[in-house]
């Protein structure tokens, strides 16, 4: 089994910001529910947050190669 970080490596950069987009969205309509009517299992909330911080860190450092490659 892979883990996170090798399938978001896997992902064109294009791919990975759409799926960015995507879970972003997810995580403020599940923090919106998990207002209004508590989650099941709100370490869902933590589980989203922690993917989306994943895909940031690979898109800065794709971004850092990409310019280091430019120099």
């Amino acid at each position: 089994m892979k883990s996170k970080s090798n399938v978001i490596k896997e992902l064109s950069t294009a791919e990975l910001k759409e799926k960015l987009a995507v879970d972003r969205m997810q995580l403020n309509k599940m923090k919106i529910n998990h207002a209004v009517t508590p989650l099941e299992n709100p370490n869902q909330i933590k589980s989203m947050r922690r993917n989306i911080a994943r895909m940031l860190t690979e898109l800065a450092s794709r971004d850092r190669q990409s310019s280091e490659s430019k120099n």
